[in-house]
């Protein structure tokens, strides 16, 4: 999984951090944005268009899960989930 998020993000996916604004805060993957997946719903608009991959990742793979499930169910084709941070590629 960690070589298709790392040739993602290569290849300019959109990198969405789905924990709280505090664990952001205490420490991110570079390059990420951060919507927490409660406001995720309400914020979907700020990741279109739509044909842009998509890579979430929380702190083990729960609400990252969640959030793909909720994209996907919106109309994203290419959403992975990363599972948690620790996950992430170097």
């Amino acid at each position: 999984m960690a070589n298709i998020v790392k040739e993602m993000i290569k290849a300019g996916a959109r990198i969405v951090d789905v924990r709280t604004e505090d664990e952001f805060s205490d420490e991110a993957y570079p390059g990420a944005v951060n919507i927490p997946v409660g406001v995720l719903p309400n914020r979907m608009k700020e990741l279109e268009p739509k044909d842009k991959p998509i890579v979430v990742y929380c702190a083990s793979g729960a609400r990252s899960a969640m959030a793909a499930k909720m994209l996907k169910a919106s109309g994203w084709k290419d959403v992975v989930n990363a599972g948690g941070l620790s996950d992430m590629p170097e």
